[in-house]
């Protein structure tokens, strides 16, 4: 099995390109921080390379800016190089399958759109209680069944 979830921050604006096919590729790095502090207590982070294709590559660049808190749910892939010298080159990431918002638009760091939550309502964006979920749009309704 080959399933990677990260949650982090964007490192930088997201890079949208397009292939000689005409299919949109995005490529952004991950700060993910580590569980435990180092021996000075300082937290440290990793930085994971992340591809998105496709509608997702579209997603990514229109709604996330440097500093936006994204969970990138996707599989792990390596691959690698000759360069013109050659010079072998290779290079481990991401390939993102689901990216969600994980911060309300008002507490985001990375600005406008970038960080509304995944339902995009503004209401359910103030109950947030800090965790990085939001409640869903109907979550207030009665069941259509008896419990």
């Amino acid at each position: 099995m080959n399933k990677a979830v990260l949650m982090g921050r964007l490192t930088r604006d997201p890079e949208l390109r397009t292939t000689t096919s005409q299919i949109p590729v995005c490529s952004f790095t991950l700060a993910v921080d580590r569980r435990f502090k180092n021996a000075s207590g300082e937290r440290q982070a990793d930085f994971i390379s992340i591809v998105a294709w496709r509608q997702q590559a579209e997603f990514v660049s229109k709604y996330f800016r440097k500093g936006s808190r994204m969970a990138v749910i996707g599989s792990i892939q390596t691959r690698s190089w000759d360069d013109t010298e050659g010079k072998r080159h290779s290079v481990t990431e991401v390939i993102a399958d689901e990216i969600y918002f994980t911060e309300s638009k008002r507490s985001s760091a990375g600005g406008d759109a970038g960080s509304a939550d995944r339902t995009g309502s503004e209401n359910n964006a103030g109950q947030n209680s800090g965790e990085g979920f939001f409640p869903g749009p109907d979550d207030d309704t009665a069941l259509p069944f008896d419990i």
